[in-house]
């Protein structure tokens, strides 16, 4: 049953699944990457930082992505270990926005993970050095082909330093578009033992 009715944009008690619903759509509908979302983190002096990355998984734990610990993310959640995100879907007109604490998926979530990207992607991970300088397309791709022929048709292990990261939401926000400019908010806090308080806001 879809948690939304009419036009009154009522909501389900659920964040979580409002959420799996509202990405169902947009998988149906979103023409490339419809788990592609903004990723917001800090420095240890404050300075934000955003970019692009693909969420890989969401439960009532949190969101999921993976990357490399040594990247620029990387360090600056080591930094500050929270985050904030977007999912904009504009086949839909909608978005939705959270913020938390971060923390390292298990090493087995990582491992499995890993293990289900493409050879190519996993020799990649490996060769580069994310977010650090790179003397050229050349270089990179070249050491790529030098794993690729060291590991052969064999498993490549995930390294150390390329990991999951867990945001734990305590805000849940989600934006429907209206005409006139008069959207439809409605924010999820995390209250305690599981529970959600629920408050609509001014567009």
């Amino acid at each position: 049953m879809n948690p939304l009715t009419n036009n009154d944009f009522t909501f389900s008690d659920d964040p979580w699944g409002l959420a799996r619903s509202w990405m169902k759509e947009a998988e149906a509908t979103e023409p490339r990457d419809p788990n592609a979302m903004a990723l917001a983190t800090a420095d240890r002096d404050g300075l934000p930082d955003v970019r692009m990355v693909l969420l890989k998984g969401f439960d009532e734990t949190g969101f999921v992505f993976y990357t490399n610990s040594e990247s620029a993310k990387g360090t600056q959640l080591a930094d500050n270990s929270q985050a904030a995100i977007v999912l904009y879907w504009k086949s839909l007109n909608r978005q939705i926005r959270a913020r938390g604490a971060v923390s390292p998926v298990s090493d087995a979530e990582s491992d499995a993970y890993f293990a289900s990207r493409h050879p190519r992607s996993r020799a990649g991970a490996i060769a580069s050095a994310q977010s650090r300088p790179l003397e050229s397309r050349a270089a990179l791709e070249t050491r790529v082909a030098e794993l690729e022929a060291q590991f052969g048709d064999g498993p490549i292990p995930r390294p150390a330093h390329w990991r999951g990261y867990r945001i734990t939401p305590r805000t849940l926000e989600f934006w429907q578009d209206r005409p006139s400019r008069l959207h439809d908010r409605v924010v999820f806090t995390f209250a305690e033992a599981g529970s959600w308080t629920r408050q609509r806001l001014n567009p």
